[in-house]
């Protein structure tokens, strides 16, 4: 594995003109003139602190309001 995975293109403006920039996941756009830093956090699914895994949310579920139920 390589010590410093390199990206491919630029998260603000796109543009695949970068170079590293002051170490430690440092990396400089030099089209937007932006630095940014990136920084590995993990693989897998989030563990809550029961230690279980948590589940995905769901898109179609929507919480309803008493108002939204016909309840007062």
């Amino acid at each position: 594995m390589t010590e410093r995975a390199v990206p491919f293109h630029c998260p603000y403006c796109g543009d695949e003109d970068l170079e590293p920039f002051e170490g430690d996941g440092g990396w400089y756009c030099r089209s937007c003139v932006r630095a940014f830093k990136l920084r590995f956090l993990g693989i897998g699914r989030a563990v809550t602190t029961a230690g279980r895994a948590a589940a995905p949310p769901d898109p179609d579920f929507t919480e309803a309001t008493p108002d939204a139920r016909g309840e007062k």
